[in-house]
């Protein structure tokens, strides 16, 4: 079965994806033929869900690239009658952005202006052209458009049509046909996470009928919504991308095949933006540290350890706090701060914090560990403060090293931790103090708790399950998802292989139901040496796999 990876590399803001999980995906499904599409930086050189093309290119059949942030790609525009279609498209599309009457239109308008794109690869030039900015500003001006964020200027047209150009860039991708590298010839769409990912794999599906299924971990739509706080961007301009996301992810959701996020607190976001819950499995995201064993001795001293960026949606200052009544309790109690600052000034912020509490002495920043492993390891406890825990990694990381967890209730944490570390309400320091201080004079409780974790992380996050889960996933699309509904593969010249299209396609492509003509063409495709063997049955297509 050929399967198709979609991803993107490097990007303006808010990175996603596990590092290794695109290619411990192929490597666990080595009877498949995987082919990675990377959405890539503005020099080409970004990272495959944490990956870079060339540490990975051993693993795939083949790596193929599509620089997408900076300098558009050279080109001509389109000549004057193609350029009146193309005005057409772009505004249905750009009016679906800016009237909310009119959000209906999102999905045709994407789909024209992908297939004039097909026809002369003009995109590019002429969404940067000046006809395409006169477009979007008189819709964006017109009576009725949703102007909340704030009536937009001519610079706002101006930054709004180029991250546009850029976010529509692979719908002119050299990615499309039934040949080499074409994701005609693919049996499987993957998409890691949505976004502008999804866009090859929407046409692929509208021309050639190929399913597809989106993995996310962490949902990128959220992701953007909290990146575009800090964007460089006036709000209108905020708004309007913010739109396009939001209606690229609902036409995504509508047409994918399965939705399989990596938590069932990201089912929930799934389907608050019209995910049909039919379609969703949760498949957790898995790690190879399952086989890492697990932390020698607790430290001497009863130490806490906190890990993660430091800034105020992780909330170190509850931990803080609460570590202030933990000291007055067990004087001898030091607390570990392992990580980075990630918003400007909270270092300062933190220590400060700690020096009005009167836990100078007490309190370390240790900056960022050398591994994640070497954090656990210092600490008795290990806490996490976040307003919102929407990685589920970070705390099964935690619960491999064999520590006692505590978590506030939040997010996924429920859901990863469940009864085997302590959780505690948000924002309430006397809370977290007292489960704190319960396992430390506890150890009993602590080593029991910890190993019941460590299991538990180990079944939900092991990379086999993963690979199995996909490969049932895979064989279910494939086997129920007809890729060509009226019998025609329109690959002429090459010998078909089984499964290069579902059962479905060889049993409608008889001489009942289209022909003796096309049936004969259909063998003469298939080579002279297919010719000497007898007809494949389709029940023997099913044991080739």
């Amino acid at each position: 079965m050929r399967i198709a990876l979609l991803t993107e590399g490097a990007r303006p803001y808010a990175q996603r994806g596990g590092p290794g999980w695109s290619a411990r995906l192929a490597e666990g499904l080595r009877e498949h033929e995987f082919e990675l599409y990377v959405l890539a930086g503005p020099a080409g050189r970004g990272t495959a869900a944490g990956d870079g093309p060339g540490g990975v290119q051993g693993r795939f059949d083949a790596v193929h690239e599509l620089p997408m942030w900076g300098v558009r790609p050279a080109g001509r525009g389109p000549a004057a009658l193609r350029r009146r279609q193309y005005l057409r498209a772009y505004e249905q599309l750009v009016r679906a952005l800016v009237m909310p009457r009119e959000r209906g239109s999102f999905g045709p308008g994407l789909h024209r202006l992908a297939e004039l794109a097909r026809a002369d690869g003009a995109l590019p030039a002429f969404l940067a052209s000046g006809q395409a900015q006169r477009v979007l500003e008189r819709a964006w001006r017109s009576p009725g458009a949703d102007t909340a964020a704030g009536q937009p200027m001519v610079r706002d047209v101006l930054v709004a049509a180029d991250l546009l150009e850029q976010c529509l860039r692979p719908l002119s991708a050299p990615w499309y046909g039934t040949g080499p590298g074409g994701l005609g010839a693919a049996d499987v769409c993957h998409v890691i996470g949505t976004g502008p990912a999804a866009l090859p794999a929407l046409v692929a599906k509208q021309l050639y009928g190929v399913p597809f299924v989106v993995t996310e971990h962490g949902l990128h739509l959220r992701e953007q919504y909290a990146g575009y706080r800090e964007a460089p961007y006036r709000w209108p301009v905020r708004a309007l991308l913010l739109t396009f996301f939001r209606l690229l992810t609902e036409e995504t959701y509508r047409q994918a095949a399965l939705l399989t996020p990596g938590s069932a607190h990201d089912q929930q976001w799934q389907r608050r933006v019209g995910a049909d819950p039919a379609r969703t499995r949760v498949v957790h995201e898995g790690t190879p540290a399952v086989a890492r064993p697990a932390a020698g001795p607790e430290p001497k001293a009863p130490t806490v350890v906190w890990a993660g960026p430091l800034e105020p949606g992780r909330d170190p200052a509850l931990m803080l706090h609460a570590f202030a009544r933990i000291h007055a309790e067990l004087p001898a109690a030091r607390l570990l701060v392992h990580g980075e600052e990630a918003a400007p000034g909270y270092l300062a912020h933190c220590e400060a914090l700690a020096g009005r509490l009167g836990l100078t002495g007490s309190v370390e920043f240790a900056g960022r560990p050398a591994s994640a492993a070497e954090a656990w390891r210092s600490g008795t406890v290990v806490v996490f403060t976040a307003l919102v825990q929407r990685a589920p990694l970070l705390l099964a990381d935690a619960m491999l090293s064999g520590r006692a967890v505590v978590s506030t209730d939040t997010g996924v944490a429920r859901e990863v931790v469940g009864p085997t570390g302590l959780l505690v309400p948000p924002r309430d320091p006397q809370a977290l103090a007292g489960a704190c201080l319960a396992l430390l004079g506890d150890e009993e409780r602590r080593s029991r708790l910890g190993l019941a974790g460590r299991l538990r992380a180990q079944e939900r996050f092991a990379v086999e399950p993963v690979v199995t889960a996909f490969r049932d996933i895979y064989l279910e699309l494939v086997s129920n998802w007809p890729a060509y509904p009226d019998g025609r593969s329109g690959i002429t010249g090459q010998r078909l292989r089984p499964f290069a299209r579902p059962a479905e396609y060889w049993m409608a492509a008889g001489p009942a139901t289209t022909g003796a003509a096309d049936a004969e063409e259909r063998r003469t495709s298939a080579g002279a040496g297919a010719a000497a063997e007898p007809e494949a049955k389709p029940e023997a297509l099913a044991e080739v796999v």
